[in-house]
């Protein structure tokens, strides 16, 4: 991801008005570098919501953290979702160092959530269907490495079978052109990404990067899951302010 915090030359510029322009004419469902969103079926096996359970906790990869994070700072249920890394020791949970791609880390996003207003099988199938391409592997589009790795890292052993129980389904459907390549690491810890990265999407909905790959996430999220879509999102900068 370091390359998009550069200059994105003739080829991104290029995409960037042909994005722009079928945009505005209102003839595009997806804009050139978008990740293809599709509508699949929500998961067979769910976490049941526990009486006194007010808040739980999921930890997904899926290529680039804006986009995901995007995605997720707009569904309903989510108290909050924060960029970060996992996969790999604290000591290298930067930056430049992930960026490397040998540190085992991806970059990641902590949904924190509501189980009463939303559970943990509807995230993984916006996370699936909207969030990335779970065929991909370790890469998500443009970017390339195993920080970009689809990767669910889950909190429980609830939440692995959940997750692995899916994968099984929507392969088993054929939901996916391809079978879909999505590791589950468990206990793995989580690590905050720099304040930079946090509502990147929200902050700088006009960078080129943005238009062209997430702000089409955001499009499907609301076209696919209108019940589930927010409007405004929550943002990890006003929660660290309160």
């Amino acid at each position: 991801m370091n390359k998009k915090l550069q200059t994105i030359g003739w080829v991104g510029l290029f995409a960037l008005t042909a994005a722009l322009l079928l945009a505005l004419s209102g003839l595009a469902i997806s804009k050139p570098g978008a990740e293809e969103s599709r509508v699949i079926p929500a998961p067979a096996l769910d976490e049941q919501a526990k009486p006194d359970s007010r808040e739980e906790v999921a930890v997904l990869a899926g290529g680039c953290f804006w986009g995901v994070q995007g995605v997720f700072q707009h569904l309903k249920g989510v108290r909050n979702a924060v960029s970060g890394y996992a996969g790999g020791n604290k000591q290298t949970a930067r930056y430049d160092m992930v960026g490397l791609g040998n540190t085992g880390h991806a970059e990641a996003v902590r949904i924190t959530y509501d189980p009463k207003e939303i559970s943990y099988g509807r995230l993984l199938q916006i996370y699936f269907s909207v969030a990335h391409n779970p065929t991909e592997l370790n890469r998500q589009g443009p970017d390339i490495g195993t920080q970009y790795r689809s990767a669910i890292f889950p909190m429980d052993d609830e939440q692995a079978k959940i997750a692995k129980a899916y994968i099984g389904e929507l392969n088993r459907a054929r939901a996916f052109d391809a079978a879909i390549v999505t590791k589950i690491e468990p206990d793995q810890a989580f690590y905050p990404a720099e304040n930079y990265h946090q509502d990147f999407m929200v902050l700088n909905p006009n960078y080129p990067y943005i238009v062209i790959h997430d702000r089409p996430k955001l499009e499907s999220l609301k076209r696919l899951f209108p019940d589930l879509y927010r409007a405004e999102p929550v943002l990890v900068s006003a929660q660290a302010s309160n």
